[in-house]
């Protein structure tokens, strides 16, 4: 990763970090496998995350041209996708998970699943609305093959990162309990919401270059 752009790939990592917010997850991913044997749940949690990285690499790859295929333009997309971050970040504020990422429809489905990991877990858990909103909006913004492959590489080690919170999820979870694990969510939904709000204020500059 060129110098250069560095301050790029930590602000769209800790973006990541903070959207997805794997900590926050943690009382999810005991849960829901709360029921599985150690083997069973190492496998969940290595699917759940290559199917997040799967999911990002190709909004970040083909973002663009499915935009492009319904005609919107980024800064309407920049709008949109910062509104909504804003909106899961003022419910994690809350300490809530939020019914953006999931509804009692699909909380039912969830239980005719052979497997959580894909579904609800990867998406929409994970790799939902807002982490690939985020994600085309900077693959839009920095789209040279360096900065590309660079991002990718990004999107590997968040993966990483958060296949190892989900190994030690259990004993987290016990160290930090249910307390901890709120207090991480508001802080990551306070970074959220900043980063949410400044995605639509570059929408809005772009759309009216007049207040720039």
């Amino acid at each position: 990763m060129d110098h250069l752009s560095f301050s790029v790939y930590l602000k769209f990592f800790i973006g990541l970090t903070a959207i997805i917010n794997p900590l926050g997850l943690l009382p999810v991913f005991v849960s829901l496998t709360s029921q599985q044997t150690p083997q069973e749940r190492l496998r969940t949690n290595t699917t759940a995350n290559f199917a997040v990285m799967v999911i990002l690499w190709v909004s970040m790859f083909f973002g663009q041209l499915i935009l492009d295929l319904f005609g919107i333009s980024i800064a309407s997309f920049r709008i949109a996708g910062g509104s909504l971050i804003v909106l899961i970040a003022w419910s994690m504020l809350q300490g809530k998970l939020g019914e953006v990422r999931h509804n009692k429809e699909e909380k039912g489905d969830t239980l005719a699943k052979e497997s959580i990991a894909v579904v609800p877990l990867a998406l929409p858990l994970m790799a939902g609305p807002g982490a690939i909103s985020s994600t085309i909006v900077y693959s839009s913004q920095f789209n040279s093959a360096q900065q590309l492959m660079g991002m990718s590489l990004v999107v590997v080690l968040f993966c990483f990162t958060s296949w190892l919170i989900f190994r030690a999820a259990p004993l987290l979870f016990r160290l930090m309990g249910r307390t901890g694990i709120n207090v991480v969510t508001r802080i990551m939904g306070l970074i959220m919401m900043s980063l949410g709000i400044e995605i639509m204020v570059a929408g809005i500059k772009h759309m009216f270059p007049v207040l720039a």
